[in-house]
């Protein structure tokens, strides 16, 4: 119970890697709220881990300090903040720099990387006001792996980093940690069905564990990281990928 009475916001937590870190910290007591675009998905995870849904868009400053204030509103406090929600449907769109759609590259960083920030700007404040917190975001390996194609989602998780180091080193004497999470291919219920055999293979080749991973393992070093567990971590890329990097 390494959360008990801790208010936790899981910004995209209606699935994915976002709904099994919003059932992990619920396990482990979080007053867990659970963010997310599609209503009926945020809702869904809320009722079964006894949580808060709230319905926000990422792009929208309005709607993101809502989310926040809702959580404070709701609990009286924040102590953790999970930044998880990224539009993957522009995605198929991201190709190189030299083709890549302007507007799939635009709305890849206005939610991917401008909405992290804007997640950071409301709810640092409110950690601050708790007597401090923590902040884990989704970054990916794809920050740091040089890749020939999604030339925009390197680069907002490129940019997610230096946001994370930024807070870690301007509000870490006041309390506040930040680290990121880089997670290798996850088999969320979405890529289980869709992700191609042969892409499969040729990712696990690459890596020196046997598996693809789940949900669970990002779920497990989101926790970590938002708990007492890590008070001495801060500022920090966690690569949890099977071993597809090693740094």
């Amino acid at each position: 119970m390494r959360f008990h009475d801790r208010v936790v916001i899981v910004a995209g937590g209606g699935g994915g890697i976002g709904e099994a870190a919003a059932r992990r910290l619920a396990s482990e007591g979080a007053r867990v709220v659970v963010g997310d675009l599609v209503t009926g998905n945020a809702e869904k995870v809320a009722g079964e881990i006894g949580g808060l849904a709230v319905h926000y868009d990422q792009a929208d400053e309005a709607s993101v300090a809502a989310l926040v204030e809702r959580a404070v509103e709701e609990y009286g406090r924040l102590d953790g903040l999970h930044a998880n929600a990224a539009d993957m449907g522009v995605l198929a769109r991201d190709t190189d720099a030299v083709d890549i759609d302007l507007e799939a590259f635009d709305r890849t960083l206005e939610v991917g990387l401008r909405g992290y920030l804007l997640l950071t700007r409301h709810a640092v404040p409110r950690l601050l006001e708790a007597g401090g917190g923590a902040i884990v975001y989704t970054s990916s390996g794809a920050a740091f792996a040089g890749e020939p194609e999604r030339v925009g989602y390197g680069v907002a998780k490129s940019g997610v980093n230096a946001l994370m180091r930024h807070v870690a080193s301007r509000w870490g004497k006041e309390g506040v940690r930040a680290n990121s999470i880089a997670p290798g291919v996850v088999l969320t219920e979405q890529l289980k069905n869709s992700l191609p055999e042969k892409f499969r293979n040729a990712v696990l080749r690459g890596q020196r564990l046997p598996r693809l991973g789940d949900p669970a393992d990002i779920a497990a070093s989101v926790a970590f990281l938002l708990s007492d567990d890590a008070s001495w971590i801060t500022g920090q890329v966690l690569s949890v990928d099977g071993g597809s990097t090693m740094r």
